[in-house]
């Protein structure tokens, strides 16, 4: 099968289970809002050692309190790590910046406590209110209060949906990955967790030191063509990688589909993905499945 010219690999990009949650943070301005958003969503690429990943899904003006706003999804193995990384980064990067407001934004059936938790930093002095079947707290703080939702909603959520963009030169396989970026972070309850939503140090599992739980991708590394069994076809001389974590698996099948499209541009040689036999996760997306 090839698009434009481009031959698309018969293989598929192999995704596992997460937990996921949406935040939204507003401010008394866009800038505030996103300050909050880019700080809680900070170091947030890889659950190889970050705890979880997350990043901003979207701007939105639809918020509880009528100012700017932006919707944030967080990623992690476990409703428990998922809860530890709510409190630390809503904690330290949402209360801290200036005008804030922090609400959940996920209907589901499962909830996990933030601001009833974070609520004892008020030192007694907080204040609680219920909108509804919402609780919500008010903690004092230097500039006025920080409002904050009690609970915020967890749902089942799938993480490591990706593809491998194998072009000719660097320049290329970046504006191609580039395009996709943008292609792929159309699609709602979807984020991209590494810089700018692209990856050059893909991993695969395990390593030849003991104390690693990955290393880098050899198969697809061109300057081991030769020493190890490589991946790359003849005229390839770079690889990048588009990771994708989402609410639901359709929403992560629909940015693979968009961005592998997006992609096809002169000078890439093929598009791939990334799995591991199907030993790591129970997705298994096909990436000719996804083009119909």
């Amino acid at each position: 099968m090839q698009v434009n010219g481009v031959e698309i690999v018969d293989t598929f990009a192999e995704a596992f289970p997460m937990r996921g949650a949406r935040v939204l943070v507003t401010a008394l301005s866009r800038k505030w809002a996103l300050e909050a958003a880019r700080a809680a969503t900070g170091f947030a690429t890889s659950v190889i050692a970050c705890g979880c990943e997350a990043g901003i899904e979207e701007e939105t003006g639809d918020t509880p309190d009528g100012r700017p706003g932006v919707n944030m999804l967080f990623f992690a193995v476990s409703r428990e790590e998922l809860e530890k990384q709510l409190l630390q980064r809503i904690g330290q990067c949402i209360m801290t910046a200036p005008t804030t407001a922090c609400f959940n934004n996920l209907e589901a059936s499962q909830h996990i406590r933030v601001g009833g938790k974070l609520r004892y930093f008020g030192d007694g002095y907080q204040g609680s209110k219920l909108l509804g079947d919402r609780r919500f707290w008010r903690i004092p703080v230097m500039e006025g209060e920080f409002l904050l939702e009690d609970s915020f909603g967890v749902q089942k959520a799938v993480g490591g949906g990706n593809i491998l963009i194998l072009a000719e030169t660097l320049e290329v396989a970046l504006e191609a990955a580039e395009k996709a970026v943008v292609a792929m972070k159309q699609v709602k309850g979807i984020i991209l967790p590494f810089p700018g939503g692209i990856v050059r140090s893909g991993s695969k599992v395990g390593s030849r030191y003991r104390f690693l739980p990955a290393s880098t991708n050899t198969a697809y590394c061109p300057t081991l063509r030769g020493r190890v069994e490589s991946e790359l076809p003849p005229g390839v001389n770079a690889v990048l990688e588009i990771v994708v974590d989402g609410l639901e698996l359709e929403a992560v099948k629909e940015a693979m589909r968009v961005g592998l499209l997006a992609a096809c541009l002169p000078g890439v040689k093929s598009i791939s993905a990334g799995n591991y036999g199907g030993s790591l996760g129970p997705y298994h997306l096909h990436l000719r499945e996804l083009l119909g």
